[in-house]
């Protein structure tokens, strides 16, 4: 199955890498491994989510992810960071196991979520499965 996604995300997610890049300690064009949670929403999910995370409608409808239920499980919110859902684009192979686990545990424990379980880099990898190939 060929999932289409909409440019302007792709260039979010390009723009999120050039900018860690310039960032101090940037590694030259590849996003480094340790960026904060806030860091890394602000450069790659707030463009779509909103600074105040509670997301948007327009041409598209990005949920909120201000006091999301759906944030409670660990599993459902990784699995959807890792391989997207709906108009959501995947980040594995994106970002690191590091940058996904720091995003995940601060969107978590902020815009009114209190979620305290906490990702880790292992349980990412364990989770991550085969990156997917954008194949056009």
């Amino acid at each position: 199955m060929r999932l289409w996604i909409p440019s302007f995300l792709i260039l979010s997610a390009t723009v999120a890498t050039q900018a860690f890049a310039d960032s101090p300690g940037g590694a030259g064009g590849q996003a480094p491994s340790a960026h904060s949670g806030a860091e890394i929403y602000r450069h790659v999910c707030q463009a779509c989510h909103m600074a105040d995370g509670k997301g948007g409608t327009g041409s598209a409808t990005v949920p909120a992810l201000y006091a999301n239920q759906h944030l409670a499980s660990l599993p459902w919110t990784l699995v959807t960071v890792l391989n997207g859902r709906g108009g959501m684009p995947w980040f594995n192979g994106q970002l690191t196991p590091d940058e996904i686990t720091s995003v995940v545990n601060y969107v978590r424990t902020n815009f009114g979520n209190q979620y305290r379980d906490k990702a880790t880099p292992e349980l990412v990898k364990q989770m991550a499965g085969p990156v997917q190939v954008d194949d056009h």
